[in-house]
């Protein structure tokens, strides 16, 4: 696999072999996914917590639900000299993830939150995502936004991890694994 973008001695850019539409359609895989789970829980488990201090169960697929709108805020910044107000848009985050929803309603938000995050995905550019990004500790000195913009895919996989131990904990087979004994038989 190549670097994110090779450029000519003039400038010239060639294709990124991953782009836009790869990682929105990847994305659209891992929301259908955590849909399925979504699904295979039964409202009156939505409330459950695995642990003291922990998220429930409806708080957790809200909480993957909303959270691409930090990334969106984090890279549709224009001007630099107005930084993402980080503390905010995490407040205004954990704030809705704990709002009480049915689970209608939860599978209602990870369906249109996936959906407006897939378009918005679908729309970057590859100049845009080649585009490097400085961090703010400098390990790494810099990011792409591609690599960045994959953290959405990884963040809500990580938690998807988490969604199905609770299933084991609640007696449900994960759909997933589900699937593999099947393809077996």
């Amino acid at each position: 696999m190549y670097d994110w973008m090779e450029t000519l001695n003039s400038g010239d850019l060639y294709m990124m072999n991953y782009g836009a539409k790869d990682l929105a359609r990847s994305f659209r895989t891992v929301r259908a996914n955590t849909a399925q789970i979504a699904n295979d829980i039964p409202e009156n488990k939505y409330t459950f917590a695995p642990a003291d201090g922990t998220q429930t169960v409806g708080q957790l697929l809200a909480h993957i639900a909303i959270t691409y709108r930090l990334f969106q805020a984090m890279h549709m910044q224009k001007d630099p000299s107005k930084p993402v107000d980080f503390q905010k848009l995490f407040a205004e985050i954990g704030a809705e993830a704990k709002k009480p929803r049915s689970k209608n309603d939860i599978l209602e938000l990870l369906n249109t939150e996936g959906e407006k995050c897939e378009k918005w995905l679908e729309t970057l550019s590859d100049e845009f995502l080649a585009e490097r990004v400085d961090m703010p500790n400098g390990d790494p000195p810099s990011k792409s936004r591609l690599e960045m913009l994959m953290s959405i895919k990884e963040h809500e996989m990580h938690h998807r991890g988490q969604l199905m131990l609770i299933e084991r904990i609640l007696g449900i087979v994960p759909h997933l694994t589900r699937q593999r004994e099947a393809a077996r038989n």
